[in-house]
């Protein structure tokens, strides 16, 4: 899949933008605070429906405007199919071949998308939000019932939190209500957990092979996926709710004493092992940095494997942060199959048959040259 034409309209810095692009890498070259990062954000925003930067809808909007407007042309399987999300100080609206999408869980997924970004390069060493933040939007993609489960999920944590800290205060006594939001959470938390173990087994028979290429034969990474809870990634859905009902159950006064929800997806992170030891704890930057890379090219590969068509590629000023030759690997991978949008400051310095080919684009204060 790819994106033949780009509309923006009041989007961040750009007043209006209407770019073809072609299938292959588009290098998007300007100083800083040009525009740059902003044209990626619009793209992504028009994948996903909400931002990797920010997760207030009302910065995407130019300060003087009441709204902004994205549209895409999405090349899938030899058919175009337009998209289009406005967003107002109010919410989002989105259309899909000009028909309005009751849920943007149904919008999601039209187009595939995968960012790269300096910011990326902490999905090893930041916190497990982060993580977690990596895994819900990856799988949104390519689940549609993930998202519905993961927002649903989210609705009935933070009712139980409402109610533990009604607990906490004794304005409410009622424990049997507490043990309904219980149940209600559990039967969620197993169908997100298992999604997520799911996906986790499947990015690292990619990110396995990948990273032992970059790596000249002589790092092997593994990725598990640690729970709230003593189950292992091998056990099903029942033992998961059994395990979960324990532990609530010995957790009930604490949580109540804290007035927040100790257990669950919510809490949940992954860890990264290169050779049996955990690279946030004790790996280099440099193999920090290859496990991201590993990872991020993983995505690639099972988007492809999930949905049959590769994804669009979004490198966000993060060429200048890999080394040559983990530059280098990055760019043969995508050669000739991914479609690519490069934001860059300068391509001086990078040697690549695929750069060569690129077609280049100036960027200065929200034009597109």
């Amino acid at each position: 899949m790819h994106i033949k034409q780009l509309d923006i309209k009041n989007f961040r810095n750009y007043d209006s933008l209407s770019v073809p692009f072609e299938n292959k890498v588009n290098v998007i070259i300007g100083e800083n605070a040009q525009g740059k990062t902003n044209l990626m954000e619009a793209i992504y925003v028009l994948a996903m429906a909400k931002s990797h930067r920010s997760s207030n809808d009302k910065e995407l909007i130019h300060w003087d405007k009441e709204y902004a407007k994205i549209e895409g042309w999405i090349e899938k399987k030899n058919n175009t199919i337009p998209l289009e999300l406005i967003i107002t100080k109010k919410g989002k609206k989105a259309k899909c071949n000009h028909l309005e999408q009751v849920r943007l869980s149904q919008y999601i997924g039209n187009i595939n998308v995968v960012m790269f970004a300096p910011e990326d390069l902490n999905l090893v060493k930041g916190s497990p939000s982060v993580r977690r933040r990596f895994i819900d939007m990856e799988i949104g993609q390519v689940s549609p019932i993930y998202l519905h489960d993961i927002s649903q999920y989210q609705k009935v944590l933070h009712q139980r939190n409402q109610y533990l800290r009604l607990l906490q205060s004794k304005k409410q006594t009622d424990y049997m209500m507490l043990d309904i939001y219980t149940e209600q959470l559990i039967e969620l938390a197993v169908k997100v957990m298992a999604k997520r173990i799911e996906f986790i087994q499947l990015l690292q028979e990619w990110a396995k092979s990948i990273h032992m290429s970059i790596s000249r034969g002589l790092e092997n990474l593994e990725i598990h996926y640690k729970t709230s809870i003593d189950v292992s990634e091998e056990d099903g859905l029942s033992k998961m709710v059994n395990a979960y009902q324990e532990k609530f159950i010995t957790m009930k006064e604490k949580e109540v004493e804290r007035g927040v929800t100790l257990l669950g997806p919510h809490r949940d992170d992954l860890i990264f092992k290169v050779n049996g030891r955990d690279v946030q704890i004790y790996g280099s930057q440099g193999q920090q940095r290859t496990t991201a890379l590993s990872v991020k090219l993983a995505e690639i590969e099972l988007i492809k494997n999930e949905m049959g068509e590769f994804p669009v590629l979004l490198l966000d000023d993060v060429l200048s942060e890999l080394d040559d030759y983990r530059q280098s690997h990055l760019l043969s991978t995508i050669q000739g199959k991914v479609q690519t949008f490069v934001t860059t400051t300068s391509i001086d310095g990078i040697n690549h048959e695929t750069m060569k080919n690129a077609n280049i684009y100036k960027v200065s204060k929200g034009q597109l040259i």
